[in-house]
This record gives C-alpha cells, sequence and structure tokens, in this order.
C-alpha cells in the first residue's frame, strides 16, 4: 500500500472510534494517546490525523476517495468494524457509520457480510469455559515468574486460600503466550481475538474464587485498570498497519503467518499483567481501590514485557500452528485456549 493509503486507513480507524460521541471519556483519552504515541514516518503525521478526526475537518467520503485499491478498501472496512465492535457492542451511531463506510467503499456485499459475521463471533464470545485438562498444556508448563509486586488483601476478604495458585499462575502465562502469538499473525481480524480471550481469562479466574461475573462486570473491570477495549485493538493493529505487517484483506481472519513480524509483546505483557492483578484482586475479595490497581497493573504490565522475550519462541511455535478453524473454536469456547 502506498502511505496515502496507510494514512486513509488510519483516518477511517480514528473516524470509527469516534463514530459513537457517547464513548466514555477514559476511552477517548485512551485513543488521543495512541494516536500520539504511535511511531510513524514523516508522511503519516498521526496527531495531525488525529486533530483532523477531532475536529471534523475530514470524513469518510475524502478518506475512502484515498483507497484505490480493492485491498485497501477492504481492509479499512475490516479496521473500522472490529473498531466499532471491539466493546463487544456496536452501537446505533456505529452502525449508522459503518453502513455509510460500506456505500463510501463500494465494496461487494459477501466480503462486508462474512467480515461483519466474524467480528459479531469474536465480539460476543462466550464468557463460560471449562478448566482444560492439564495434559493440554503440558508444553508449556514452566513455573511462571511471579510478579513481585503483591496487592494489599483484607485476610479478612480473602478466598479459596487453599486454592492451587501455582495452576492458575500457568493459566495466566498459557494466556499470555497465546495472545502474543495472535499478535505475530498478519490479519487485521486476528487481532480482535484478542480481547474476548482476555476477557474470558479475567472471568475464569473470577470463577476460580467463587465470583460469577459477566460481560459488564469484566468491561469496567478492564476499563479500571486502563485497558480499553477499543483503544487496544485500535493499538494493536495500527501497530501492524504502519509497521508493514498485515497481510492481505479480504482472506477473512488468519490468512496466514507473517513470518517476517516482529512483535512489540503488547499483547504478552497486557494479558500478563491482566491476569495476575485480577488473581490478587478476586483472591481479595473485590476490596482493593482503583487507584492501586491501577498502579499495580502497570507495575505488572512492566515484568511482562521483560518476559517477552524469554517466551517469544514459544509463542512462534504456537503461532505456527494457529489456523482459522483453532481460533474460531478458542474464541467460541468449544476448545481450551489456555
Amino acid at each position: 500500500m502506498t502511505q496515502s493509503e496507510v494514512r486513509a486507513i488510519l483516518t477511517i480507524a480514528l473516524l470509527a472510534a469516534y463514530a459513537d460521541s457517547e464513548k466514555h471519556a477514559r476511552e477517548r483519552e485512551e485513543i488521543r494517546r495512541i494516536a500520539e504515541g504511535l511511531a510513524a514516518s514523516d508522511d503519516i503525521n498521526l496527531p495531525s490525523l488525529y486533530q483532523d478526526v477531532l475536529l471534523k475537518r475530514t470524513d469518510v467520503t475524502a478518506a475512502a476517495g484515498a483507497l484505490q485499491s480493492e485491498e485497501s478498501r477492504q481492509l479499512a472496512y475490516e479496521m473500522a468494524v472490529c473498531v466499532c465492535d471491539a466493546d463487544g457492542s456496536t452501537s446505533p451511531k456505529e452502525a449508522a457509520f459503518l453502513q455509510n463506510l460500506r456505500q463510501s467503499l463500494a465494496l461487494d456485499s459477501v466480503f462486508t457480510q462474512a467480515t461483519d459475521m466474524q467480528t459479531e463471533t469474536l465480539a460476543s464470545a462466550p464468557l463460560a469455559m471449562q478448566w482444560p485438562n492439564p495434559h493440554e498444556t503440558e508444553a508449556h508448563e514452566h513455573a511462571t515468574p511471579h510478579p513481585d509486586f503483591t496487592l494489599p488483601v483484607n485476610s479478612s476478604a480473602a478466598r479459596n486460600s487453599t486454592l492451587d495458585t501455582a495452576a492458575i499462575d500457568k493459566k495466566i502465562l498459557r494466556a499470555s503466550i497465546v495472545n502474543g502469538a495472535i499478535e505475530l499473525l498478519p490479519e487485521s481480524l486476528s487481532t480482535m481475538a484478542i480481547i474476548p480471550l482476555q476477557m474470558r481469562l479475567v472471568y475464569q479466574i473470577g470463577q476460580s474464587y467463587g465470583y460469577d461475573l459477566d460481560r459488564g462486570h469484566i468491561r469496567d473491570f478492564l476499563a479500571t485498570i486502563g485497558v480499553g477495549m477499543t483503544s487496544q485493538y485500535l493499538e494493536q493493529a495500527g501497530r501492524k498497519l504502519l509497521g508493514g505487517l498485515l497481510g492481505k484483506a479480504g482472506k477473512g481472519i488468519l490468512g496466514g503467518l507473517g513470518k517476517q513480524a516482529v512483535s512489540s509483546g503488547m499483547s504478552f505483557a497486557s494479558t500478563y499483567a491482566l491476569g495476575h492483578v485480577a488473581n490478587q484482586y478476586y483472591a481479595g475479595g473485590r476490596t482493593i481501590s482503583t487507584q492501586i490497581l491501577k498502579n499495580a497493573y502497570n507495575h505488572v504490565l512492566q515484568d511482562g514485557r521483560q518476559l517477552h522475550q524469554q517466551y517469544l519462541p514459544q509463542m512462534r511455535e504456537q503461532a505456527q500452528q494457529l489456523n482459522a478453524s483453532s481460533i474460531m473454536s478458542m474464541v467460541r469456547g468449544q476448545t481450551s485456549a489456555f
């Protein structure tokens, strides 16, 4: 793709992120941070691009007009749908935005319907999943280094003190490796699978301490510690796009492994931090303050970034084994991901 096409795709992704004017201020701030923080070439000034979107100096029609190839138009649509659906639902304003985008891009209805269906499957993935058989994860049963940051726990509220915490640590590491492997894949839709798998990890950890969590609670927990679903997808897909790592659109999810891809380790580190903070939070009876949770997440996130290189060979091996069927089976909860 040309630089102008990359710029147009990023513009459409940002327009999608702001399509719902009622989006929470926390998420909007994360989107701004990402737009200003992603590395880009001199030809793609992201802060300027962000300002154009925010101040309505551009629109879908103008951005779509810069996309000359069908491949770039398909990729723009895939990313926009994922941005709108990342939080698990599409608002009426976002639905109207996507309808306008479909018309502006003049895409084949077969492609757009298939993309919509795949994204909906990912966004509405069930939380419930049985704990895996220990033999399923034998290849990755190395002890995970425990974070050196411990949340204060109200001992009177602590639950299930006899729980096998080593098994939970192992589950968190396995989930981090799986999501790190997905990040290595070159499709925009593959990135969408990371979010429901992170939500399932939180659900399973809460369940192990006797909490029956729903999707709304988990969304709030993620938002509290600073893991915005829309902004997370936008950052991961944006890095791939700017790094030239996104594969051809139109193949659907997981068209092939980008052997040349160099991952930032963002998904491994964020899953690792999310899992360990959730573990301490639910073990402590959900009594920890918002600020302490955010501080803990940021601290353990650094631990995850440091561990990324150590587990990168396992992520690459895992990525080689992934395909459309196995990813969708994991997301649907039909087979164990971790």
